[in-house]
């Protein structure tokens, strides 16, 4: 148990240490893109304190929330803060998870540009919308005859910049159209849709939303109106900041890398014939490559990139394919052994080099399957 424990915990350190030094590389790459979505945040929250000078408590508005939910009061306001804090904590562990899981999809440093490229464009509109007009905050330290509803004018230009954090965030007014918690609530949630693994976690994760959503209004933090257009800007944002963005790096075949440790007989033995039969059938040695590959004169080609050529050799009819689109044939060919490709091979000769002939019986001529290009010793199919 000791040795297994040992054993585990090396697998483990070595692992984040390898971790570590990818998202180090990645972090002195990108590190101006993370820093200026950071200091963004400290601009929308001096913009949402500065907002506060301008507000002016007054009559609670009519809202269909308000009439439908009844209010939490008070005493219980910290529940939508709760769930909250909940769905951020839980989505930073799950962004650093690369460091500890050896199945991955995602490189860290990246997905936190990508999180803060969608929270930048969010905000932003949030700022202008309002800034343009302000309601009567419906929050208790909002209201008239609240201390915390107004504030008196700065003394210096020092007091705005500090915007008084965390009690200045805590206790704003005025910044409600829209729910700046649901901006990172949504982006968490769409973010862990598209990233995420676990279908579960993903319907638990928009059922959360939901609550998150009906606990704002409850709370009376917010108007309706707010968390509504939250939910229809928050999600158009994320979609087409997200088709501008390059995709990220698809980590999926990571499994497929040399293990931390060497494997035992058994489990190579078990590797060698998962990758074999792949490879039978028809798909690459990447176990996310499922991809439905068209057909030509009865053979599967990848992407369809087959190329036909006019030319003849030796009366026999040619056909070329790039040599990473030649996959399960190639060992098939090199065996000469009979496997269906399309068809059954009923005979295979070595041409030379670059090139094995096939004889199919169901068709009248011969193909030649190129196995790379350039090569001296066969006609360039494109030339014709």
């Amino acid at each position: 148990m000791t040795l297994y424990i040992a054993r585990e915990a090396s697998k483990l350190w070595r692992r984040i240490c390898m971790e570590t030094k990818v998202e180090i590389s990645l972090l002195a790459e990108n590190w101006k893109f993370l820093l200026a979505g950071i200091f963004f945040q400290y601009l929308h929250g001096l913009a949402a304190r500065g907002v506060h000078y301008f507000h002016r408590p007054g009559p609670t508005l009519q809202d269909v929330g308000f009439f439908l939910l009844p209010e939490l009061g008070q005493d219980k306001a910290y529940i939508s803060e709760t769930v909250f804090t909940f769905v951020f904590l839980n989505f930073l562990l799950w962004t650093f998870h690369p460091f500890i899981f050896q199945s991955k999809r995602i490189h860290t440093v990246l997905l936190w540009c990508r999180v803060l490229a969608f929270l930048v464009a969010s905000q932003f509109l949030r700022i202008m919308t309002f800034y343009s007009t302000q309601l009567p905050g419906p929050n208790y330290h909002c209201r008239e005859g609240s201390k915390l509803a107004r504030l008196p004018r700065p003394d210096s230009v020092a007091e705005v910049l500090l915007i008084n954090f965390p009690r200045g965030v805590l206790y704003g007014c005025g910044d409600l159209i829209f729910s700046s918690h649901m901006i990172f609530t949504l982006v968490f949630v769409r973010t862990y849709q598209k990233y995420g693994t676990r279908r579960s976690i993903k319907q638990l994760a928009w059922l959360i939303a939901i609550i998150q959503s009906l606990l704002i209004i409850a709370s009376r933090k917010h108007y309706t109106v707010d968390v509504v257009v939250a939910w229809y800007t928050v999600n158009l944002v994320v979609f087409f900041v997200d088709k501008k963005l390059p995709e990220l790096p698809d980590r999926t075949n990571a499994s497929s890398s040399p293990p931390l440790l060497p494997l035992s007989s058994k489990d190579k033995e078990g590797k060698t014939k998962e990758e074999n039969h792949k490879l039978l059938n028809g798909n690459s040695g990447d176990a996310t490559d499922w991809r439905q590959r068209p057909q030509v004169n009865g053979k599967i080609l990848e992407n369809g990139n087959a190329v036909h050529a006019d030319s003849a050799m030796n009366g026999k009819y040619v056909l070329a394919f790039p040599v990473t689109h030649v996959w399960s044939g190639t060992l098939a060919l090199m065996a000469k052994r009979p496997m269906r490709l399309g068809y059954v091979i009923s005979e295979t000769e070595r041409v030379n080099e670059m090139a094995i002939k096939v004889t199919d019986p169901n068709q009248p001529e011969s193909l030649l399957l190129v196995l790379g290009l350039g090569s001296s010793a066969l006609p360039n199919p494109l030339s014709s």
